[in-house]
């Protein structure tokens, strides 16, 4: 008996999708309700598992393909006696289009680019043509404005070409290289590289990919003194890593000394320019969009940061057995925050053209540093999250920014910034808003100083908060309500718990 294998119905709005990996392939035996393959929307993924057990017939979309709601893309045979040959098997990954005595050709191509994003980059190859790579190993980082995308290696086997090189500017489902799937394939021979290419230039900073030079130039490394080991003497970011572990000494060079680098004499004026990231040039559009497009005013106000220190070493050992994780600050802070949003409904708002939207869900954004700039991840539904919950949430978001793995849905939405420039040692700052936001708090380093307490003269550990709003939606009525209101609950941790 066969079956036929389909898309499930599709979310409200989503119009179609795309077959994201295929879990099987023709001639597979499966299980009931085995996965079988998974389908990306805009929104979700979806997870389309097998109804009954059975034999795999045959797969008509392979992988990258765009599909409908209740499209057939498979057939399986019920029971366990169907067979099929593995010459009827249908491409997967975008793959395939012809076989040889050196294995299986396959397309390896930039993923479906999410929403709004209309191109990406090429940002690091972490494998090089020959060279033997496992199923899923990752081969390459495709950066967007948003996200960094790892394109994994479909099964075991060797890159056998790379058509686009680090920093070229790449579309969605483009091919950017070609994959051979099987024993590792021969990397080319020092003469093939020769003939195909004159060697490379490490003066030349057009030879060098951005990641390449934006290392060179972290570090303060000449690129004239780093021996590269890339396609045509292209140096690498393991080659100014193995340079740097070395000591930094320059390598023995055969050329003429007319042709080397001159010596710069100490205390020489130098400079070098470094290309900007996407995510670099999409943060600086965002702010100066937030600056000329918001009616911006910043609050300060100041906390004693005590009674919540206190409450820390008092139950930090217990938290941390109970929950498995540290009892930080920033649990507090958001607790703070959203009861706050609760009673002042304006700062948790946005405007729309000429509406005002109102938010009933406590969505928070966290400020997160990582190596490539600043992001915003978002904790969601706040208002039903313990403090071990937001700890935990926090933390999460934390290592995939600093990993590049934030997915485009935890970097969307948000109704409320926070932003802790404290842990790098700020004082005071004026934060900008995070647009279509209408506020952001910032908070900043717990410094011991003199208060006046009760007549007497008291040494504290204080902080500075600054919250900045869109004048346009928020009086400052709300605005310093908002404040005073964060304020007290962190000042008097037990209005938490009381809602008082």
């Amino acid at each position: 008996m066969t079956i036929e294998i389909k898309v499930p119905v599709l979310p409200e709005s989503v119009a179609d999708a795309s077959i994201a990996t295929w879990h099987v392939k023709v001639g597979d035996k499966v299980e009931r309700d085995q996965n079988l393959v998974d389908i990306e929307t805009d929104k979700v993924v979806l997870e389309v598992v097998s109804p009954e057990e059975g034999v795999i017939t045959e797969i008509s979309d392979a992988e990258g393909d765009t599909v409908l709601g209740e499209q057939v893309i498979a057939k399986l045979e019920k029971g366990s006696g169907a067979s099929a040959g593995k010459s009827q098997a249908a491409p997967t990954a975008s793959q395939t289009t012809n076989s040889s005595s050196k294995g299986k050709s396959v397309e390896i191509k930039v993923p479906v680019l999410p929403e709004s994003v209309a191109d990406a980059t090429i940002a690091t190859w972490h494998v090089q043509p020959g060279e033997a790579v496992s199923r899923d190993q990752n081969l390459v980082d495709i950066e967007t404005d948003k996200v960094v995308l790892e394109v994994v290696a479909p099964a075991d086997g060797s890159l056998s070409e790379i058509l686009a090189q680090e920093g070229d500017t790449v579309t969605a489902e483009q091919i950017i290289a070609n994959f051979t799937e099987g024993a590792a394939g021969s990397a080319p021979s020092e003469s093939t590289k020769a003939e195909a290419e004159p060697e490379a230039s490490n003066d030349d900073n057009d030879a060098l990919s951005p990641s390449v030079r934006r290392l060179l130039a972290e570090k303060g490394v000449d690129a004239a003194n780093v021996k590269g080991s890339g396609k045509g003497g292209r140096i690498t970011k393991e080659d100014v890593e193995k340079h740097l572990k070395s000591g930094g000494s320059a390598p023995a060079s055969s050329a003429p000394k007319a042709t080397q680098a001159p010596v710069v004499p100490a205390g020489e004026r130098t400079e070098k320019r470094v290309p900007m990231t996407r995510l670099r040039k999409t943060i600086a559009n965002r702010l100066l969009e937030a600056k000329n497009s918001t009616a911006m005013l910043t609050t300060f106000n100041e906390i004693n940061m005590k009674p919540i220190m206190d409450l820390r070493k008092q139950y930090q050992e217990s938290f941390e057995k109970r929950h498995g994780i540290r009892l930080g600050f920033m649990s507090f802070y958001v607790k703070a925050v959203t009861e706050a949003l609760k009673r002042f409904p304006e700062v948790n708002a946005s405007i729309d053209g000429d509406d005002i939207v109102y938010h009933n869900y406590f969505d928070i954004s966290i400020a997160v540093s990582t190596p490539r700039g600043l992001v915003t991840p978002v904790l969601r539904d706040c208002d039903a999250l313990g403090m071990a919950g937001i700890e935990s949430g926090i933390k999460s978001l934390a290592l995939k920014g600093r990993d590049g793995k934030l997915s485009m849905e935890e970097m969307q939405g948000g109704n409320f910034t926070i932003t802790n420039g404290g842990v790098f040692g700020s004082l005071m700052s004026t934060p900008i808003i995070n647009p279509p936001q209408s506020a952001i708090l910032g908070m900043h380093k717990i410094q011991d100083r003199p208060m006046a307490v009760n007549g007497k003269v008291e040494i504290l550990p204080m902080m500075y908060l600054a919250m900045s709003y869109d004048h346009r939606i928020i009086d400052g009525k709300e605005s310093v309500g908002f404040l005073v209101t964060v304020k007290e609950m962190l000042e008097d941790p037990t209005r938490l718990l009381l809602d008082v």
